[in-house]
C-alpha cells in the first residue's frame, strides 16, 4: 500500500504549527535578523503585528513583524509597503527566518 504524503510545509521550530506551504516560496535568497530567509507569497496561521518603518538592506520598507499563532514566537516579517518603485514586489509577502521554521512532509 502506498504512502499518503501531504504537502510539503514550514512550520514553527518552536511548537511545529504550520505556517507555510513550500510551493509558495518566492525565494530562499533573503537574509533575516538571524541569517538567511524565505521570502514566501502567503503564510498561515500567524499573527501580524503592528506597522513600522524599518530601514532594512534594501532600503526603507514599512513591514509588520510574523508571529506564529500558538506560540507567539517571531518568524519574520511581513512587508507591508515598500518605498523603492524596484521594491515594490514585496509588498504583502512574508520573510520567515530559515532558523524559526522546519520542514515537514519531505
Amino acid at each position: 500500500m502506498a504512502e499518503v504524503v501531504g504537502p510539503r510545509l514550514y512550520s514553527c521550530c518552536n511548537c511545529r504549527n504550520h505556517v507555510a506551504h513550500h510551493d509558495d516560496v518566492i525565494s530562499k535568497a533573503f537574509q533575516g535578523r538571524h541569517g538567511r530567509a524565505f521570502l514566501f507569497s502567503h503564510a498561515m496561521n500567524v499573527i501580524v503585528g503592528p506597522k513600522e518603518d524599518r530601514q532594512l538592506m534594501t532600503g526603507l520598507h514599512a513591514v509588520a513583524d510574523v508571529y506564529c499563532s500558538d506560540c507567539r514566537v517571531v518568524l519574520g516579517w511581513k512587508y507591508e509597503r515598500a518605498y523603492e518603485e524596484t521594491q515594490k514586489y514585496k509588498e504583502g509577502k512574508f520573510v520567515l527566518e530559515k532558523s524559526k521554521i522546519v520542514k515537514e512532509n519531505w
